[in-house]
């Protein structure tokens, strides 16, 4: 009789891992024969970085002497490739990885988080509302354990919006998000008719945002010696964009003869055109010569639009440099452009 070896998906040392669980020792002389395998001492078990060539080399060298239980690997990709479409991308972050190890969706809402994704990326909504969106559609999901989404009426809705107020200590903000991931839900993707919730909203502190003083901005510009990234903060400012803005602007929305930025698919998918200052022009032009950008005004290391949070990474490292302890993000640029102007 063949022994039994389960692959299990694990997140170990920065990556996403296939581990190979079994209880017969002999099977050891086969298995470190694997090409890539390694062993590990913290789960005392051999493992392999996950892929589809380490998959069909673990079944290859095996298939003679095992039996291979790939259950729980395959309902962890199955999971995992409705996240990584949404994404646009071919790994997953540490926290996520673990969510979905941790909280497997049984088989009825994990179909169920699938046809969401399917009905919800055509909507024309923006990547991080989509990401907003399949988050609180799957807290909820992985909550149910076995209980199937279907099932759920509005009182059971209503009781779990309750749930995320009291106990989680969601805002209205972040209350509003998980009513409007549900009902896309049951309306979209089900078809049900239209429901309303009726719930006591959370008190919503009144917060001015923290605003940085003209001096502070002009300080926290010329300290920053990194001339992409000059730049980049120069520009958050002095068109007032929002972050999402800011890194999806192309080369071409610079108009250097009417002195406009084209500001495209901002808030609410809409465009807007921005005065581009002089000396916004002149850094643009130093930058460009320096950089080459290709496509993006702002582009990583291997081309592509900067990430958001690189663009944030640069803006709190100026504010350590400078000695600038207010808290906020690239969007406090642009409360700080309003005041200004």
């Amino acid at each position: 009789m063949r022994v039994l070896v389960q692959l299990l998906p694990k997140y170990h040392r920065g990556q996403e891992c296939i581990f190979l669980h079994f209880s017969e020792a002999s099977l050891h002389h086969f298995v470190k024969r694997i090409r890539g395998v390694r062993w590990s001492r913290t789960h005392r078990s051999w493992y392999m970085t996950l892929s589809k060539s380490a998959y069909e080399g673990i079944k290859e060298r095996l298939k003679a002497v095992a039996q291979i239980d790939a259950t729980a690997l395959k309902n962890y990709l199955q999971e995992r490739k409705a996240y990584l479409t949404l994404n646009g991308s071919n790994q997953l972050s540490k926290q996520r990885a673990n969510i979905i190890l941790q909280y497997p969706l049984n088989e009825t809402n994990r179909i169920a988080f699938e046809k969401f994704q399917q009905l919800i990326q055509p909507k024309g909504y923006s990547q991080s509302t989509l990401r907003s969106y399949s988050n609180e559609f799957h807290c909820l999901l992985r909550l149910l354990n076995q209980v199937s989404v279907s099932s759920l009426n509005k009182e059971h809705i209503q009781a779990y919006l309750l749930w995320l107020v009291k106990n989680k200590g969601y805002s209205e903000v972040h209350v509003h998000m998980a009513v409007n991931a549900i009902k896309f839900y049951f309306e979209q993707v089900e078809g049900r008719g239209r429901e309303f919730y009726d719930l006591p909203r959370p008190r919503k502190p009144s917060k001015l945002p923290d605003i940085l003083a003209e001096e502070e901005v002009v300080s926290l510009l010329n300290t920053t010696s990194n001339l992409k990234h000059k730049a980049l903060l120069m520009t958050a400012y002095s068109a007032g964009l929002r972050v999402s803005e800011l890194v999806k602007l192309k080369v071409l929305d610079i108009d250097s003869k009417r002195m406009t930025i084209h500001v495209r698919e901002g808030k609410g998918k809409k465009d807007r055109m921005v005065p581009l200052s002089k000396r916004l022009l002149e850094v643009l032009r130093e930058y460009f010569k320096q950089y080459r950008p290709k496509e993006y005004l702002f582009e990583g290391e291997e081309g592509g639009a900067y990430s958001s949070r690189s663009a944030q990474d640069v803006l709190h490292e100026a504010k350590r440099k400078t000695g600038i302890y207010k808290r906020g993000s690239i969007h406090s640029l642009r409360h700080s452009y309003a005041t200004h102007l």
